[in-house]
């Protein structure tokens, strides 16, 4: 699909049930209860046969504040699953020793927060776009940058990405929308302004219209377009997870909250709201006569000061056994709490995660190998996950080294990297030793791969050099007879 036509649908009618979903999802992900009402107004209020409590028409009067109260659990969903693929950093190495360090010069600290925000918005939205872009006035070095997928257009084929259009509003006035659109092909990318409304694309107006699209004019190609110089895409899909339950075929990665776990999050919300009206209710309040009352004149009412220590004598009847009570209801809290946590622990699951992930059935202090045991839902998903990002990754890193020598940064010849995520629990230092020692013991495992083993950051000259001063240190540093009587 090139750049769409005046007066075009937007978003194309094609992807609308896809994107729809997504903003649904973004609601939860962002978790204001002003969004969460809107995107469930004038949908269905039932939910599995009760009542949707955001789809509720629950406007509070003028005088009256908002009571429904929002759990950010899809929030803590996401974060929980950026962590779990992106604790620490992924490796990615290449066989040529020049080539990794200008790698690891182009993936650096800035590179790695890149990713942990995009895993953690992939597995809100159900994917994100990894771009390659560059700018003189940062350096020179391509940049490592991410499209969200509620802003973009891709075109697959085969369930392979061949272009993506992504798109911005720059300008909003009334029901008149100015959107930026860029469109990455093979070897291309094109600009482009249209001025149109909330549903329609509208008409293409010139680049130099605003400030924005205005910087790019001068970098455009005789054919109107950025000319990359390379053959790679110089975006990549990154799916969350598939497939797409909702949308069965469709090549975009799926939410984890994808299905029931929406349900279960409005129900999560449910019990919380209904706690803290328990709380409301429970305030103490006094109920006295109106004598007790203070009268503060013509049109102003009466008042009960409750500060006030000393009162004077009161006319009232001596029979009359009315006083000042107390009423104070009592705060479900067990139960409450106990349907909190089951919800919760219903949710985590459906999301693909174990409870102890969130902090549930947690015990005393474990060993890797007993969290690994706890979590095992936790790190199949994790390795699930991986899976669908190493391709993105891999694609991305390889256009950014291409466009590294294509824009005369670098004249290192590139080549596809190969990609090792970092675990996700920090192996314990003693079960490795004892690890280590046994297979050591069996005369199983060599002093190299034992300093690899401890030290996999390392590159090969650094481990050979370990190892050379742990044969040092231990005596088993011996000259080779046969190369002294030779020599």
């Amino acid at each position: 699909m090139p750049l769409p036509d005046a007066n075009s649908p937007w978003p194309p009618r094609k992807w609308a049930p896809e994107l729809a979903e997504m903003a649904i999802d973004d609601a939860w992900y962002a978790g204001d209860p002003k969004r969460l009402a809107a995107v469930y107004q004038g949908q269905s209020h039932r939910r599995g046969g009760q009542r949707r409590l955001w789809g509720r028409d629950r406007a509070p009067a003028p005088d009256r504040r908002e009571t429904r109260l929002h759990i950010p659990m899809p929030a803590d969903v996401a974060r929980r699953s950026a962590g779990l693929l992106f604790s620490e950093p992924p490796r990615l190495t290449v066989s040529d020793t020049a080539l990794q360090a200008r790698l690891d010069q182009l993936l650096g600290e800035h590179a790695e927060r890149v990713l942990l925000e995009a895993a953690e918005v992939s597995a809100a939205l159900g994917g994100v776009y990894l771009v390659a872009a560059w700018d003189a006035e940062i350096g020179p070095r391509p940049l490592l940058t991410t499209v969200h997928a509620d802003s973009a257009v891709p075109e697959f084929r085969y369930g392979y990405m061949i272009a993506v259009t992504f798109w911005q509003e720059l300008d909003r006035h009334g029901t008149t929308v100015l959107r930026r659109l860029e469109r990455h092909s093979r070897g291309l990318i094109e600009h482009a302004l249209y001025e149109g409304t909330t549903d329609n694309i509208g008409r293409p107006v010139p680049l130099t219209e605003h400030p924005r699209t205005a910087a790019v004019v001068d970098s455009l190609g005789p054919s109107g377009a950025i000319e990359t110089g390379i053959p790679q895409l110089t975006a990549a899909y990154w799916p969350n997870i598939g497939p797409n339950r909702s949308h069965r075929g469709s090549p975009l990665g799926r939410s984890d909250l994808q299905g029931p776990a929406r349900d279960m999050c409005d129900a999560l919300d449910e019990v919380w709201s209904s706690w803290m009206r328990d709380i409301r209710l429970a305030r103490a309040r006094l109920i006295v006569p109106g004598a007790y009352l203070r009268d503060r004149g013509p049109g102003h009412g009466a008042s009960f000061d409750v500060d006030r220590e000393i009162w004077q004598a009161l006319d009232i009847p001596p029979t009359d056994a009315a006083g000042i009570t107390l009423a104070q209801f009592a705060i479900r809290v067990e139960e409450h709490r106990s349907s909190s946590d089951a919800v919760v622990r219903q949710i985590v699951q459906s999301t693909g995660y174990s409870p102890s992930t969130f902090g549930l059935d947690d015990g005393p202090a474990a060993t890797a190998t007993e969290i690994m045991a706890r979590t095992r839902d936790s790190m199949v998903t994790r390795k699930t996950k991986a899976r669908y990002a190493s391709p993105a990754l891999g694609d991305i890193v390889e256009a950014m080294l291409h466009l590294d020598r294509a824009l005369g940064f670098s004249r290192l010849t590139p080549e596809r990297p190969s990609i090792e995520f970092g675990p996700a629990v920090a192996q314990d230092a003693q079960a490795q030793a004892q690890t280590l020692s046994l297979l050591a013991q069996a005369q199983a495992i060599s002093t190299e791969t034992k300093v690899r083993v401890l030290r996999p950051e390392w590159d090969a000259e650094a481990v050979a050099a370990e190892v050379a001063r742990i044969h040092t240190e231990t005596g088993q540093a011996v000259p080779d007879p046969v190369a002294s009587f030779t020599a």
